[in-house]
């Protein structure tokens, strides 16, 4: 079969950079810890060719796409109450379930949507 481009040099090279670029994307996106490893990336080059009118000369428009997976879900719960004005407010379920009190990050007991009740630092002292 007759060679008619070499897609590596088409362009000056610029085929095969566009290429490159968007699969640097793709790789990135699959080594974020935030996106779903299993979901399906795509690297689309688009090749437009139009003609002028005496068909002797054709215009060649490339474009690189790439796909991504977008970052998963980040899934919390709200602890839903009113105020003293009776408007709805709510506030971070921390400990996983309402009224349960627990261990904070910091080793402090805090109440069920974060605040602390004993600061055993402070105690300490």
């Amino acid at each position: 079969m007759l060679k008619i481009v070499d897609l590596n040099n088409f362009a000056d090279g610029a085929m095969a950079e566009r290429f490159n670029q968007e699969l640097q994307k793709v790789l990135d996106n699959i080594v974020d810890p935030n996106t779903d490893p299993k979901k399906v990336r795509k690297v689309t080059l688009t090749v437009s060719i139009s003609s002028n009118d005496k068909r002797e000369l054709a215009n060649v428009s490339v474009q690189a796409k790439s796909t991504m997976s977008p970052a998963k879900n980040i899934e919390t719960q709200l602890l839903m109450d009113y105020d003293s004005k009776g408007k709805v407010t709510g506030s971070e379920l921390k400990s996983g379930a309402r009224g349960q009190t627990y261990l904070d990050p910091e080793g402090d007991v805090a109440d069920d949507v974060g605040n602390k009740i004993i600061n055993l630092k402070q105690q300490s002292k």
